[in-house]
């Protein structure tokens, strides 16, 4: 595999209740190659989710500066990067947007390489996040889940604790 090649990372992240039981899966796909990977947490939102399922995939990139195209069905993550809601969350301090633990993650993950982001619509047949999104249930289905201490802390600030 040459490190030009591009690598397609198909990812989806679902929530029973939202907040709920969540999970999160991803594919990546550079070549003849593939990569399928998936995680859940005992509690947990969708948004959670769908962001972890890109942080996870973006982390399974063995280089630097390698060209790779998202795609995803959260028009939450995309827009966010696309339309420069994060940069404008970066510039303000995350005055209280959610899930600041996971979009800080995310920073030096996007700028380590050349991300583009798509958005496609979400249970439309499409085969990559029809697969994403069966990982990312049977992750939150198989019981025994962790905790999401990034939610956990962020529910206990906005509640005062």
């Amino acid at each position: 595999m040459e490190r030009e090649d591009t690598i397609y990372l198909y990812t989806d992240g679902a929530a029973s209740g939202n907040p709920g039981p969540g999970g999160w899966g991803a594919v990546l796909i550079c070549g003849p190659l593939r990569k399928e990977m998936s995680g859940g947490f005992a509690r947990t939102t969708n948004n959670r989710m769908e962001l972890l399922a890109v942080i996870k995939g973006l982390e399974a990139i063995r280089w630097e500066h390698a060209n790779v195209e998202v795609w995803s069905d959260s028009s939450y993550v995309v827009k966010a990067v696309e339309e420069k809601w994060l940069d404008k969350w970066l510039a303000t301090g995350f005055k209280k947007k959610k899930n600041q633990d996971l979009w800080l993650q995310f920073v030096p993950l996007y700028r380590k390489h050349n991300v583009h982001f798509h958005w496609l619509k979400g249970h439309a047949g499409h085969p990559e996040n029809e697969r994403c999104d069966r990982l990312a249930v049977a992750a939150y289905g198989q019981g025994g889940l962790p905790q999401d201490e990034g939610y956990i802390q962020e529910e206990e600030n906005t509640l005062g604790l």
